[in-house]
Formats: C-alpha cells, sequence, structure tokens
C-alpha cells in the first residue's frame, strides 16, 4: 500500500502535468508550430517567424483612427506587466497583468447610438500565458493566435519576443509591416513606430541603421488593434536593401 506521502507526491505531479497541458486547436495547428529545435534560420525571403507571443491584453478601441504617433507611444508606456520591456519569457511562463475592458450597463443601448457615446472603461487584473511558436507564414497572424487561445481578438494589445543570434556584428535596418499599429525595439533601443490605421504591408516601415551585436540580439515589438484583422511581419536588410539571412533565430 502506498503511504499518505507517496500519494501526496503522485497528486502533485498530476496537478502539475495538467497545469503544464499545452492547448492546442485546429485554428492554432492552421497557423502555427510548436518549437522543437533550439534555433531556426529565417524564411527564404528573411523574414523571422519565431516568435514568444504573451496571450493579447484587452485595450478597448471601437476604431483605429486614434492610433496617431502620441495614443500609440503612450498606450506602450504604460506598464502592464512586470518586466515588460526587460523580460525574457519561458515558454508557457505566466505573468499577472492589468487590462482593459469596456463595462456595459444594464439596459444600455447595443446599437450604434452607445458605440458614438464614451466608453466607460476599467482595469481589471489578469493572468496571460507565454507562447513561443513558429509561424506558417511570413507574417504572424495576431488575430489567430488571440482566437486559438480563448482571448478577444478584436481591441487588443499583444507582446512579442524574439532573439537573433549572429556570428559577427552586422550593419542592419529593421523592415516591419503590421496591422494596425505597433512599436519596435532591439536590444532596448527604441528603432521603429508604426502609427495610424494601417494595412500590414512587407516592409511598409523601415528603421534607420542599427548594429546587430555578434551573439544574442533581442527584438521586442507591441501591436496594437481595434477593429479588423491583426498582423505583423519583420524582417532585416542589409546595406543593399536585401535580405538579412545569415543568422539564426531563437527564443530565449
Amino acid at each position: 500500500m502506498l503511504s499518505a506521502c507517496v500519494l501526496a507526491s503522485l497528486s502533485t505531479l498530476s496537478f502539475a502535468a495538467k497545469k503544464e497541458k499545452k492547448v492546442w486547436n485546429e485554428t492554432l495547428d492552421k497557423y502555427f508550430t510548436q518549437i522543437e529545435a533550439t534555433e531556426v534560420a529565417p524564411d527564404a525571403e528573411g523574414f523571422i517567424r519565431r516568435w514568444n507571443l504573451l496571450e493579447p491584453i484587452s485595450k478597448p478601441n471601437r476604431g483605429n483612427t486614434v492610433f496617431v504617433d502620441s495614443y500609440v507611444r503612450d498606450a506602450f508606456a504604460k506598464q502592464y506587466f512586470d518586466g515588460q520591456m526587460t523580460i525574457m519569457p519561458e515558454d508557457g511562463q505566466k505573468v499577472k497583468v492589468v487590462e482593459e475592458v469596456e463595462v456595459v450597463e444594464k439596459g444600455a443601448p447595443t446599437d450604434m447610438r452607445r458605440m458614438m457615446g464614451p466608453a466607460k472603461i476599467e482595469e481589471v487584473k489578469t493572468t496571460l500565458a507565454w507562447h513561443a511558436l513558429d509561424s506558417k507564414l511570413f507574417n504572424v497572424k495576431i488575430f489567430r493566435f488571440a482566437e486559438g487561445y480563448g482571448r478577444n481578438h478584436y481591441s487588443l494589445i499583444c507582446w512579442g519576443v524574439t532573439v537573433i543570434n549572429c556570428e559577427e556584428d552586422m550593419t542592419v535596418r529593421l523592415a516591419v509591416g503590421s496591422n494596425a499599429a505597433s512599436q519596435w525595439w532591439v536590444n532596448g533601443e527604441d528603432v521603429l513606430l508604426l502609427s495610424n490605421d494601417r494595412r500590414m504591408v512587407q516592409d511598409d516601415c523601415v528603421s534607420k541603421r542599427i548594429t546587430l551585436h555578434k551573439g544574442k540580439n533581442i527584438v521586442r515589438g507591441a501591436l496594437i488593434n481595434g477593429p479588423g484583422m491583426s498582423d505583423f511581419c519583420v524582417r532585416f536588410l542589409d546595406e543593399a536593401g536585401k535580405p538579412v539571412k545569415n543568422i539564426t533565430v531563437s527564443y530565449k
């Protein structure tokens, strides 16, 4: 007969196994793959497909016309979770997040009359998880990522982190397309802002010259959207404007 101590240990292990079980479904499988290799190369066109993504944070926006430079910068400067600009998350790591929700009072109109009036916003605390994934497409479908993990896929902010590994110092430019607005940092330096309501177009905005150093380089991005689809695509371009491919990508 097993001792009470052993039974308790088995119960704890069983609970831990259930807790660590990864969510995977048809939506995620259509657009992403779970990471297996430690490092991968960019795709044939140089796009970075490997990202550690945080489940989207609710950020109510009834339209996308508000995404002027100042609004976007203020939205990303707000502290949603600890280590927002420094964290190198593990796959499955959970963080406590402060997000915003629109409160609809009982009896309030549900048509355009409500949409035209001021929104009532409340802050709530929740727990979200990071997921290390490879996109099956050159662009990362945040809309489908949110849908796959049961999060609201409109009115969101999504944070992503990836690691670029270089064998030598390189002078490059960061090229990004996003739907809608986004901001990007390389090794902690703010290098690119895509503001206003926009559709994702590859190389829509290109940064100034920056240096990728020998070893690990951290790329961090945040995307914000209201109604509509959400996605982004990222790659580096060399001095001749050609995709950089002699790098590898990892999630930690």
